[in-house]
């Protein structure tokens, strides 16, 4: 990373469920070099059924909180009884949060809490980015963001360009271009759902021109987002790539060990994502590092 950027200050919701994620996602905040008059509001959220772990759970949540205050962030903390995925979201609207930030798995014994699949009920109904962490966290060292060239890919590089990574982190831009014929769409994503097979027959003629004009473009496409990247302070290697995107994603993910995947919450067509479902999701389901989903509100 490199040159200074005056960035707004982040007012960030911080579920902690006490499990290992929520751990790993107090040493994440804690390494992100908040902008001044940035605040955490730290929320522990149980069932009304578990009235009696009270005290437990508001001594766990004020040790989380002094750990992020001895690193100098303001931080206030709230403990409420309810549904996990409602109470984030109603408190994050009050609060005015513009970041939500859930551990990936939840808590299932001890103190009967579970945040498992509230992570994905947030991001689906969230009205800001969420940041799911997954354990173990070792720093943000690398950084892999995606841009499908669709108006939600940029929300993705101009919301980034905003974000305060640690100033160490490498940063990888990928697109990935869809597959050359629509019945590889079909391949790509049986073995991941439940998609109906529609009839679907198809020619295969000579694609050479079309593909030369989609890389092309695809390339284009990343130089455009590295350039973006750069005013803002961050340099970016990038890759170009085809096949099913959340394939391509983790896979990529999975070679160069990213720690944090950054993608916007929807693709560009809604015919691939009739076949495919959203990708958001399935990166925050099968992804074994952190990821940021960037919705605008």
């Amino acid at each position: 990373m490199e040159g200074d950027r005056l960035r707004q200050p982040l007012r960030i919701l911080f579920g902690d469920d006490g499990s290992e994620h929520a751990f790993a996602a107090a040493k994440l905040l804690c390494d992100l070099p908040l902008p001044s008059g940035s605040e955490i509001i730290a929320l522990a959220v149980f069932p009304p059924t578990r009235i009696n772990h009270y005290p437990t759970i508001k001594e766990q949540l004020e040790s989380t909180c002094q750990q992020l205050r001895d690193r100098g962030i303001s931080i206030q903390s709230e403990v409420k009884a309810g549904d996990p995925a409602e109470t984030i979201l109603d408190v994050a609207t009050r609060q005015k949060a513009n970041l939500i930030v859930v551990g990936a798995l939840g808590l299932r014994a001890t103190l009967g809490i579970f945040l498992g699949g509230v992570a994905q009920k947030v991001v689906e109904y969230g009205h800001c980015p969420v940041l799911v962490v997954r354990a173990p966290y070792e720093g943000l060292h690398r950084v892999l963001i995606v841009n499908d060239g669709s108006e939600h890919g940029w929300n993705t590089i101009n919301y980034i360009c905003d974000f305060p990574l640690p100033p160490q982190s490498q940063i990888y831009l990928l697109h990935v271009l869809p597959p050359l014929y629509p019945e590889d769409y079909l391949t790509a994503a049986w073995g991941m759902g439940n998609v109906p097979f529609p009839s679907l027959v198809t020619a295969r003629p000579s694609v050479s021109a079309e593909k030369s004009e989609e890389e092309q473009w695809g390339e284009e496409l990343l130089e455009k987002s590295r350039a973006t990247l750069k005013e803002a302070g961050y340099s970016a290697e990038i890759f170009l790539r085809r096949g099913d995107a959340a394939t391509e994603i983790l896979q990529f993910a999975k070679e160069k060990q990213i720690d944090l995947i950054v993608a916007g919450s929807r693709g560009l067509s809604q015919v691939s994502a009739w076949l495919l479902g959203s990708v958001s999701r399935k990166l925050i389901h099968y992804a074994k590092c952190s990821v940021l989903v960037v919705r605008m509100a």
